[in-house]
């Protein structure tokens, strides 16, 4: 696999003197908010050089590009059912002789948890509900509605004090600071409670995070790693760990406290060295750590979330997308030593499926897709398809390009963020108009300011058919999936889209003064390592092998090595 910025549209010679780097950070400054919850821009010398200018025409031509049955549907025969979809060569994907990178291909870098994985962290930093697609908007102005923090807020709220809903009630009166499980069915879910109208609601702190079952199955692992850190903080060795060391564990508020730094360093050190080697390649990754940033030099204490990332370059996950996932081993019938006992096979959204909401005791309403929010007793996460615990029954995400799944192209309602436009339905709509909400620059203008070499109208004949001058004007979204599928063979991103997307994830993490990168580089994680995995685990796997999200899971107690569920 090339490495992002290493091969023939890779990087050319950068000045890193002194005075270039001060001057970047001061031109960088111009694009912070005064106010640090707001977004920000990235690269603000390219503000008034955007892709396009908002007007009926392009906004036409964005429609066109991101239609159903467009350029970009990967036009999967969807009667083919969830099973075939994922397995079957001949309706997959996958390469074939007349097709030698495949119509909508499997990442052989990545596994299929990398792409929830990938959506936790957007949540975790950004939601905007305020603009309107296709229309301008200031980003210095407008709300981003989660902390520009990797602080796992969409675990704790406010915390105990500010959010007590999302914490476990004390015979004492108090709340926490354990964090609420529920058990929808056989295994942990969402809270869920009844609203007393025949429906329920989900309690989370932020109400995206059910939006499928993979990404609730994270959100609640995550969880339970936290309430069990409680449970071992004086076991567990805090030496290195400031806010954990010092806590006074009688006290509630400090255990939470600690409890949530130890696993705030385990999230980290996950991006950093599991996640983003295998999204951008390990040499940049490296580089960043090594060098710093380039570009993603926020003032001291006012991290804010580019528009560039948010809107952007970051939304590369959804060409990873599956139609469908083997969500689960058993349908809810049990435990059982064997992976091919009863699998729950679906699609990821099935607009045939039970379209409302029922509150039945949380275990008998149910649907047939991955849509998360429905408590039913089969509706959980079998973790072994999700990250590789060496037993060979890990399966890959898709690869990075231009294609995404037909299902992405008419979003079920509920799966659309609360509070946002529910119109247009396609994913790749939505996201090309957020372009021209943003007045986001072109990646070809981005490649010239970084010193890469840009992609040429040929590499982006597809939508230069389309539309003539997006081939030399390439809206973000757009550019970077072509990148990576020109540049990295659709493997990881290619080095525009690589470099937005590290930079600002590990400017955010050391933004945080009290994180590992700041406090204590060197750190390596400990919870789960007494893990034992199989010996058939895939080698093409990207990324830190000695400790994964396959470690973290086993932790919290929603996996255990040879068990399917």
């Amino acid at each position: 696999m090339a490495v992002a910025g290493c091969s023939a549209h890779g990087d050319k010679k950068e000045a890193t003197d002194g005075a270039s780097s001060t001057a970047r950070n001061a031109a960088a400054h111009k694009g912070a908010p005064e106010n640090p919850k707001n977004f920000g821009i990235m690269f603000p010398s390219l503000r008034a050089k955007p892709f396009a200018e908002p007007n009926d025409a392009v906004r036409k031509a964005l429609e066109e590009v991101g239609r159903i049955g467009g350029i970009m549907d990967a036009k999967e025969d969807l009667s083919a059912g969830p099973e075939r979809l994922l397995l079957d060569d001949k309706v997959n994907g996958t390469p074939t002789r007349s097709d030698q990178y495949g119509s909508n291909p499997y990442n052989p870098t990545m596994t299929q948890g990398s792409t929830f994985f990938g959506q936790f962290i957007d949540h975790d930093v950004t939601f905007d509900r305020t603009t309107v697609l296709g229309a301008p908007a200031n980003p210095l102005i407008s709300p981003n509605e989660r902390s520009a923090a990797l602080d796992l807020d969409i675990l704790f709220g406010g915390g105990p004090g500010h959010t007590p809903d999302l914490y476990v009630d004390n015979k004492s009166g108090t709340v926490g600071p354990k964090l609420r499980i529920g058990t929808g069915g056989v295994y942990e879910s969402m809270p869920y409670v009844a609203d007393g109208k025949g429906t329920y609601k989900t309690v989370t702190a932020d109400p995206r995070n059910n939006e499928t079952l993979m990404l609730e199955g994270l959100v609640v692992g995550y969880m339970k790693a936290y309430n069990r850190v409680l449970d071992d903080l004086k076991s567990l060795d805090l030496s290195h760990i400031p806010t954990a060391k010092d806590a006074d564990l009688s006290s509630g508020h400090e255990r939470y406290l600690a409890a949530k730094e130890v696993l705030l360093w385990h999230y980290h050190w996950l991006i950093v060295n599991e996640h983003l080697p295998q999204l951008v390649g390990q040499s940049l990754v490296d580089d960043i750590l090594e060098n710093g940033n380039r570009y993603y030099n926020p003032p001291k204490g006012n991290a804010f979330m580019p528009i560039e990332f948010g809107s952007g370059a970051y939304r590369f996950g959804h060409s990873q997308v599956d139609s469908s996932y083997r969500v689960n081993f058993t349908s809810g019938t049990g435990e059982s030593s064997n992976p091919h006992k009863k699998p729950f096979y679906a699609l990821t959204f099935d607009h045939k499926s039970i379209p409302a909401s029922k509150y039945d005791d949380n275990t008998s309403y149910d649907r047939d897709d991955t849509l998360g929010g429905y408590p039913a007793k089969r509706r959980y996460i079998g973790w072994q398809t999700y990250f590789d615990f060496g037993d060979g029954q890990v399966m890959h995400n898709r690869k990075i390009d231009t294609k995404l799944t037909n299902i992405l192209f008419k979003l079920p309602i509920p799966s659309i963020a609360p509070g946002t436009e529910k119109s247009p339905v396609s994913l790749a709509q939505r996201n090309l108009l957020r372009q021209l909400t943003w007045a986001t620059p072109s990646g070809q203008d981005l490649a010239e300011l970084m010193k890469v070499d840009s992609l040429t109208k040929a590499d982006l004949a597809e939508i230069g058919g389309v539309y003539a001058p997006f081939a030399t004007k390439t809206p973000l979204w757009y550019y970077v999936l072509a990148e990576a599928r020109t540049v990295n063979n659709g493997q990881s991103l290619g080095p525009v889209g690589g470099r937005i997307v590290a930079e600002t994830l590990i400017g955010l993490v050391r933004a945080q003064s009290g994180s590992y990168l700041n406090k204590y580089p060197k750190f390596k994680p400990f919870l789960g390592t007494d893990l034992k995995l199989g010996s058939d685990r895939v080698r093409t796997i990207t990324g830190h092998r000695d400790y994964t999200h396959a470690h973290l899971l086993y932790y919290a107690g929603v996996v255990e090595p040879g068990v399917y569920r």
